[in-house]
């Protein structure tokens, strides 16, 4: 089954790094976040991949066709005009960037890739994001559930203590957080059957409006919770969040 990864957008929000890359192209531990993505797919044996590309595409396209520079010992003889390479730490991939546009919607970034996925069901994720969800149960979700898209749905927690005041602004209570405040958010790693592409008109459309709306309209909609880590990469301080994590040996998403 492929896996399409969105990684197209500018990352305005985290516009430090972004001006020079493509957000997903950001790197925690020394290797793109996209790259962290695709190794936890691959974990699970899914190794085609299908990249959403648009701004600054030219970085990912770069960094695939120099794989081995990025992530091998080598020796160029220029003698010889060769390259030879020590330590073949290469993937079982099979890597397919689409220049979907510049400024693409989510939704119209998908629609442009319909011909690569051949009417197959497909999973998708954003290329900013990474977890520790089963993809095997997924998946058996999406299955069980016949709907037309499944999406992982993660707990934000609550980040501030909660209060409550009355009509005069006195403080009634008071409380830190505590798990059960947290909210159910669009967390990626969905399953999509072929039937999307009805819902998809243009480079315009955004997936998470009027196509999930209207899923959710037709019944077409399954939610897979998922009680364990996740996390975005929007700004500065979440990348330096990753970073620790990375660092510390225990990130969640390694599963590899």
């Amino acid at each position: 089954m492929k896996v399409v990864i969105l990684a197209g957008g500018y990352g305005t929000r985290i516009s430090e790094e972004s001006i020079y890359k493509p957000k997903p192209m950001v790197e925690i531990g020394g290797k793109p976040i996209l790259w962290h993505i695709m190794k936890y797919y691959s974990s699970f044996g899914f190794d085609e991949f299908i990249i959403c590309a648009g701004y600054k595409q030219y970085v990912i396209k770069e960094y695939f066709a120099d794989y081995f520079l990025h992530n091998s010992d080598v020796t160029f003889d220029l003698k010889k005009n060769e390259m030879i390479v020590h330590n073949n730490n290469s993937e079982n991939w099979r890597v397919t960037i689409i220049d979907t546009g510049l400024n693409t919607m989510t939704g119209g970034r998908v629609e442009r890739i319909k011909p690569y996925v051949e009417g197959e069901r497909f999973m998708l994720t954003y290329g900013d994001g990474v977890s520790d969800v089963d993809l095997n149960a997924l998946l058996k979700f999406h299955e069980e559930s016949g709907k037309a898209v499944t999406i992982t749905m993660a707990n934000i927690s609550q980040m501030k203590g909660l209060m409550e005041v009355d009509e005069n602004g006195i403080v009634k209570s008071f409380r830190e957080k505590e798990e059960k405040d947290g909210s159910l958010i669009n967390g990626g790693y969905m399953v999509m059957e072929p039937e999307i592409f009805n819902y998809l008109h243009g480079d315009s459309t955004i997936l998470e409006q009027d196509p999930f709306k209207n899923l959710v309209n037709d019944g077409q909609m399954a939610g897979y919770i998922h009680p364990g880590f996740w996390q975005c990469m929007d700004t500065t301080r979440e990348k330096e969040l990753l970073e620790k994590l990375w660092a510390s040996g225990d990130a969640p998403w390694k599963k590899w």
